[in-house]
């Protein structure tokens, strides 16, 4: 049986996305995962508190609030098998009943400007994330997780792009037909 995961690339305007920006050369520069079609079960590293950089930390994000509330977006379907599927899920439901153990990889930003991996334990960037779960869930990563960018993760040949604009427009695509039948 064939199971779908989502890769969201998002461009949130925060100061460390427009950096992260200026150096990359690309508009979207935030990763998640994400379980279902209509992103409630959204997961990625950023910040902990909406006005606090610095509070970085594994979170389940909420697509519909926050930075995403006017963010731009590129949303990919991947499709697993059941065992993957699985794999990825347990490795999350994991790390989020234990989130106070994990914190953002600010270090490992610069480690990837110097194409140097920065190892920290229990510590992640976005991108470095989601590139580790999709490569623990058995997916090929053509190179080090921890100097991939949202770009990198959006060159993967098994990613198939389904959407791309404003978040907000696709959650509504998605989220409202099951409401008006659910």
């Amino acid at each position: 049986m064939v199971y779908t995961i989502y890769i969201v690339l998002t461009k949130t305007g925060t100061l460390l996305s427009k950096a992260i920006g200026m150096y990359t050369g690309k508009e979207m520069n935030h990763a998640s995962i994400a379980f279902d079609q209509e992103l409630f079960d959204m997961y990625s590293f950023g910040r902990r508190q909406l006005n606090n950089p610095l509070s970085g930390g594994f979170l389940r994000e909420n697509a519909e609030a926050g930075l995403f509330e006017c963010a731009d977006c590129v949303i990919y379907r991947c499709r697993v098998s059941y065992y993957q599927y699985l794999e990825m899920e347990k490795i999350v439901h994991y790390m989020y009943c234990n989130r106070d153990r994990y914190k953002y990889n600010f270090i490992g930003l610069f480690g990837v400007m110097m194409q140097k991996e920065v190892r920290r334990e229990r510590a992640y960037f976005c991108s470095q994330f989601v590139a580790t779960l999709l490569k623990i869930g058995g997916l090929k990563i053509y190179q080090n997780p921890a100097l991939m960018t949202p770009d990198c993760i959006a060159q993967l040949p098994y990613l198939e792009e389904i959407f791309a604009g404003k978040l907000a427009d696709y959650l509504q695509d998605v989220r409202q037909p099951a409401m008006l039948y659910g």
